[in-house]
């Protein structure tokens, strides 16, 4: 299975953009999910878990402005996220939380005036 992050852009500060997460193949439904993110010189970090039930779980920095969810029949994951900054400038991934599946080249999200 490969995971295929998308939707990443140039937004100004406050702005939104909407990251896809496509699998090429099936990921079984009980695999809690994340969304993370590397910013140059830093090492990745997780931003955003979703369980197989649907309970959420968001880094500090990110709460209350992203918002993760899950289509299982689709194979897919979002990430919802608003009232950008320009720390969250990174290259965004997605993967399983525990047994991840070999990284995807990401989706880049750049936040400036």
């Amino acid at each position: 299975v490969q995971l295929q992050a998308s939707g990443g852009g140039l937004v100004q500060p406050g702005g939104s953009l909407r990251l896809s997460c496509a699998a090429s193949g099936r990921i079984p439904s009980g695999s809690d999910m994340g969304w993370f993110r590397q910013a140059t010189g830093n090492q990745r970090e997780l931003v955003a878990q979703i369980t197989s039930g649907g309970s959420t779980y968001y880094k500090d920095s990110v709460k209350g402005r992203f918002t993760i969810s899950r289509d299982n029949a689709k194979n897919m994951l979002y990430l919802q996220m608003n009232s950008m900054k320009v720390g969250d400038t990174a290259v965004y991934y997605c993967n399983k939380i525990s047994g991840q599946l070999p990284w995807g080249q990401g989706t880049l999200v750049t936040v400036s005036s």
